[in-house]
């Protein structure tokens, strides 16, 4: 039986950033990745992703992107920007080999891992699956009704489904930027608008994540109340930009309010859309609120944007809503579902889970000795599921590792005698 100190499972970003940092502590760990490193960026997005932030900021301290600070990478140079890394720090990792199970050994400590290449013993366990494991799609369609039904994990270009309109449920960064390109490819478009955030991709010459650095919002170790999970409308496509609903539907798309329930070939939708509009309006405009307040009270040389706070009338669809849709009669053939993923710990048994499975942990470490995680949105502070933050957090994570090593290696009086003789 093959054995190590930590195996860390996952060889996304945030396994890269817990390979270094076991490794500045001399601690044994292996890496291990079902697929390729980076695996999600290339075979789970669609095809002209980019990152939402841009690559001054979102990065890993010690390398930079190839491309200009201030562009938004593809997401084939994101993966590829992983593969360097992983490289360049020497991160032991063993790509295609899926772990299948990692439970507490009997009686003694450490974990037996079972994987797809054979057994390996560990005194810790990392959890490095990041936020995206399992793909939700509501039970509201059912799967026999005539129209194809798609996750956004699974799309990939607008030729890729059948001809016909299309109904992206999700207004979040990837279903607003999915349904666009649908869009711009000629298809019809509907997009159901759930309660969301609408941050300015921009202000006063400097990018949002500028903005929440200088105002202190990515170290906020607590979301507001209800505001965990919160839709976020956010886009570094086309060099990045503001997300504004009503100009999408200006444009031709047509808005709807969160999706409630099917029946007989009918979408039916809550009469919500104007009120999760303008409250996204309001977040938007708050962000505006503290950036002038900021440039005020630290006499900044940042140029005034008051036109930021034109916001565009209300359009039809807005001001006479749809509440309910005849798929077939609107000419819909595919449902997208931006709607998020659900965590899945299935392989790793541990009693530190709650009644719906999310990790009980505090910034990374579990209940159960030895069982770390990382990636986690929120696990220590509002940038943790970023691939900066996510550095941060392996660092802290590590740390901790080391410290317990640390005390299991202490050797008492009595045990240096009798070594000694």
């Amino acid at each position: 039986m093959e054995k190590t100190h930590t195996v860390v499972v996952g060889g996304g970003q945030a396994g890269i950033a817990m390979s270094e940092h076991l490794s500045s502590h001399n601690i044994p760990h292996l890496v291990l990745e079902r697929h390729r490193i980076a695996e999600r960026w290339r075979s789970e997005r669609w095809d002209s992703l980019v990152a939402n932030g841009p690559a001054w900021h979102d990065r890993f301290p010690n390398r930079d992107f190839s491309c200009g600070p201030d562009d938004f990478p593809d997401k084939e140079s994101v993966a590829e920007y992983f593969v360097a890394y992983a490289r360049k720090i020497g991160a032991p990792i063993r790509t295609g080999v899926e772990v299948t199970r990692a439970a507490p050994l009997d009686g003694r400590q450490g974990f037996r891992v079972e994987t797809s290449d054979g057994v390996i013993e560990a005194q810790t366990v990392v959890a490095a699956t990041g936020p995206f494991q399992r793909p939700i799609i509501p039970p509201i369609v059912p799967q026999d009704a005539p129209v194809t039904q798609m996750h956004s994990n699974a799309y990939r270009n607008p030729g890729q489904l059948p001809q016909g309109a299309v109904l992206v449920v999700g207004a979040g960064s990837s279903g607003v930027q999915i349904a666009e390109e649908l869009m711009r490819s000629g298809r019809q478009v509907y997009l159901s608008v759930g309660p969301h955030d609408r941050p300015p991709r921009s202000y006063r010459g400097r990018d949002f994540v500028w903005w929440l650095g200088v105002l202190g919002k990515w170290n906020a170790d607590t979301p507001a109340a209800g505001a965990e999970h919160v839709t976020i409308a956010v886009s570094g496509a086309d060099g990045g930009k503001t997300i504004e609903f009503r100009k999408l539907a200006n444009q031709g798309m047509t808005l709807v309010g969160r999706t409630e329930s099917y029946r007989d070939g009918k979408m039916r939708f809550a009469p919500d859309l104007a009120d999760n509009l303008h409250k996204g309006d309001a977040n938007y405009l708050s962000v505006l609120d503290e950036a002038d307040a900021w440039v005020t009270s630290n006499g900044a040389d940042l140029p005034p944007e008051p036109q930021a706070r034109d916001i565009p009338a209300d359009p039809p669809c807005v001001t006479d809503p749809v509440l309910e849709l005849d798929l077939a009669q609107a000419g819909i053939t595919t449902i997208l579902w931006a709607t998020g993923y659900a965590l899945d710990y299935g392989w790793l048994q541990a009693d530190t889970y709650d009644d719906r499975g999310r990790p009980l942990h505090t910034r990374g470490v579990s209940r159960t000795p030895g069982v770390y995680f990382i990636g986690l949105p929120w696990q220590s502070r509002r940038g943790s599921s970023f691939i900066w933050g996510v550095w941060h957090d392996a660092k802290y994570v590590a740390d901790q590792i080391a410290i317990q090593r640390d005390y299991m290696a202490y050797q008492g009086a009595e045990q240096r005698q009798q070594e000694d003789a």
